[in-house]
């Protein structure tokens, strides 16, 4: 059953890596060519929605920001829950090589990253840019390589990347969050409250989560505490209870059913909106550029020394166990994968520079491409040679 659901995972994600590609590709033509003032008058769009009083009003953009990942981090946590709850994070055993491994993927290319911006006010709100591991992606690149790479060693990355999307919604929480409005933190509060009642309850209907995660989400949105974070709390409340006549609980129908959604449209118009970046009048100084060096350093250089580095002092130390059928070389080219930032780094990226607010803006995505591109092929190449066809 696990290994079923595993399975479907790691094809879904590895399809939404290709969607991906393209829709970033798609951005960089468009902003590329005559379509840019197309391109970007269509993310700057203002969208309004109001009742009475109560106004949302925010470019295009901002809404995809801030609403649509709402959802793709919804997904997260119920992911999450259920690999706490039933999957491989409910095994100590199996959990702690994973864990060690994405704290060091986190702490060392943020170190390098703070290390080369050291000094600048601007630039070092970036440091955590390069702490994220594209899930989509990295999968992605592992199931290029098919029947190469023991099952093991995919869950590894699986395991490694949750955690590390915990930690960015950690970090998110803590380090990219704005000027505070208590009154909005009061009605998020009760919506809180409202989510652990109907949880206690016992209440199994979905709809009434989903109303209450609604009311969450906009009081989040107005309280200065980003957005989606919303959805990661609404998640956590979800019921992972079977209901009469039924093989899944409602947790697990409903991440099912959101996955589709979210793999196919929610990360490719993320990545549409995002990817633009403008190479006109570019020169070798905007490459080599403080922003830009840090952020792929700490993609390929900090997620390759931090992921095998602590996961090779816990397997000698004893802390942890080599997964199964994996060797040192294949843990290590896993670790060039966990380069491949993109989709959260774009998104850490826009918080830490405000939405092409600053200057850079322009730097960071151009950081975050080079390092995940030289991360995710250098990777492919290391996992090829090390790794033979089965028999």
């Amino acid at each position: 059953m696990i290994f079923n659901k595993v399975k479907e995972f790691l094809r879904l994600e590895s399809a939404s890596g290709i969607l991906l590609l393209l829709a970033a590709i798609l951005a960089m033509l468009a902003v590329n060519s005559p379509l840019q003032v197309f391109y970007d008058g269509l993310i700057n769009t203002f969208v309004a929605i109001k009742i009475g009083s109560f106004e949302l009003a925010k470019p295009l953009l901002l809404w995809i920001n801030d609403g649509l990942m709402a959802i793709f981090f919804f997904l997260i946590g119920l992911e999450v829950k259920r690999e706490v709850l039933a999957g491989e994070l409910s095994q100590p055993s199996k959990v702690i090589l994973p864990i060690i491994a994405a704290i060091g993927g986190m702490a060392v290319p943020a170190a390098i990253y703070a290390a080369i911006n050291w000094g600048d006010p601007v630039a070092i709100r970036g440091w955590a840019i390069p702490a994220a591991t594209d899930i989509a992606f990295a999968l992605g690149v592992l199931a290029l390589l098919g029947t190469r790479i023991p099952q093991a060693l995919k869950i590894f990355l699986m395991t490694l990347a949750i955690i590390d999307d915990l930690g960015a919604i950690i970090i998110i929480a803590i380090f990219y969050t704005d000027h505070l409005a208590l009154s909005s933190l009061y009605v998020a509060m009760a919506a809180i409250t409202g989510l652990f009642i109907l949880r206690r309850k016992g209440v199994l209907s979905l709809v009434p989560y989903i109303l209450v995660g609604l009311v969450l989400w906009v009081a989040v949105l107005k309280s200065g505490v980003h957005a989606t974070l919303a959805g990661v709390i609404t998640a956590f409340f979800i019921p992972f209870v079977k209901v009469e006549g039924e093989s899944h609980t409602q947790l697990e129908k409903l991440e099912h059913d959101l996955h589709p959604s979210v793999a196919y449209i929610i990360l490719p118009i993320f990545a549409f909106a995002n990817a633009g970046v403008s190479f006109e009048g570019m020169t070798l100084e905007d490459v080599l550029h403080p922003v830009s060096i840090g952020i792929a350093a700490g993609l390929f250089i900090g997620k390759q020394l931090g992921v095998f580095g602590f996961s090779w002092i816990a397997i000698k130390t004893g802390i942890a166990k080599m997964p199964k059928d994996v060797n040192y070389a294949q843990l290590y080219g896993v670790a060039l994968v966990c380069g491949v930032g993109f989709t959260m780094s774009l998104f850490i990226g826009s918080l830490a520079f405000h939405q092409g607010g600053s200057a850079y803006a322009v730097d960071d995505r151009l950081g975050i491409l080079l390092g995940s591109l030289i991360s995710g092929i250098v990777g492919y190449l290391v996992l090829l040679m090390v790794s033979k066809r089965p028999d």
